[in-house]
Order: structure tokens, then sequence, then C-alpha cells
């Protein structure tokens, strides 16, 4: 594995961004997701638009649609690397 180097970080994103890269990666609407998850059409936009917090419970449901962990769409430019635990 020496002849890897770990990529980069190039841009922050928010948790809005994160999950709306979700949802397009899933080639989902927010029309798609609101029907899967029971979360409002207008509530996954402001969610993606940052004018409303995910919260954990939304983050299980849209994690749950999305296929991923909670913690990617709470946490999506966390660092293992560099943030150490006390």
């Amino acid at each position: 594995m020496s002849e890897y180097r770990k990529a980069k970080k190039r841009i922050e994103v928010s948790v809005g961004e994160s999950v709306r890269i979700l949802r397009e990666l899933q080639e989902m609407s927010q029309n798609d997701l609101a029907a899967a998850t029971g979360i409002p059409q207008s509530t996954i936009s402001a969610i993606e638009n940052d004018r409303v917090r995910l919260g954990v419970e939304r983050a299980k449901v849209l994690a749950r649609a999305l296929r991923c962990h909670p913690a990617v769409l709470v946490f999506p430019g966390w660092d293992v690397e560099t943030d150490s635990a006390a």
C-alpha cells in the first residue's frame, strides 16, 4: 500500500451539501427522498440549503434512505487524522 497517497481534502462541505451530494449520487430527486423518508420536500430543501438543522433523528432517517451512516451526514468535514479524542 505504500504506493498510494491519501487524497487531500479540496473543499469544505456543509451538512446540507452532504445531503444533496448523496441524494444526487443515488439519482434521487428531493421528492423521491421525501417519499422514501416521510420528511416533507420543503424540509429536505431547507436542510440542503442549511436553513434547517438536520438533527439526529432526521439524520438517521435520511441515512437509511441514502444508504450511508448517519455520521456521514452529521459530520461531513470530520477528519479522524486531525481530530483527537480526549
